[in-house]
């Protein structure tokens, strides 16, 4: 069962609770209109192209984008100057902006807690082996680079 518990796994969770949400909430709290489309494709679109840097980034350092594997290099190069996690951050985009494609504002709650529980799930346990394997350059790469954003 542990093939199953991946941070893609999460997301899709979460999107099918939002689009659930979307389905069965009242339709006075939808909030829909193109100005919503327009910021949830950007968000959805944002998401993917930093999802697709982090992994071109990866590649070409080669090293395993899979969390629960050990990685071979520490990556601070690229998309990942400017957050230590930008496959995490594309994932909660994708989540937020298909909560306002779908006219889902309420869904919008469970970004948080899917941060929350990428956080707790995956991040942690990648920087705690991250900090075992490379030390000081991982100090030095927490220091100047946040973990979302």
């Amino acid at each position: 069962m542990k093939w199953i518990d991946i941070p893609p796994v999460w997301l899709l969770l979460a999107l099918v609770l939002t689009w659930g949400i979307a389905e069965l909430q009242p339709m006075a709290w939808a909030i829909g209109g193109p100005i919503t489309e327009l910021l949830g494709g950007l968000l959805v679109g944002g998401g993917i192209v930093l999802i697709l840097l982090a992994a071109a980034e990866m590649r070409k350092q080669r090293t395993t984008i899979i969390p629960h594997m050990e990685a071979d290099r520490l990556v601070s190069s690229g998309i990942f100057k400017r957050s230590r996690n930008p496959i995490y951050l594309g994932d909660a985009l994708i989540l937020a902006g298909l909560a306002l494609r779908w006219e889902a504002p309420i869904a919008l709650l469970l970004v948080p807690l899917f941060m929350f529980t990428i956080t707790q799930r995956f991040i942690i346990p990648e920087e705690n082996r991250l900090r075992v394997k490379f030390r000081a350059d991982f100090a030095r790469y927490c220091q100047k680079t946040r973990r979302w954003l």
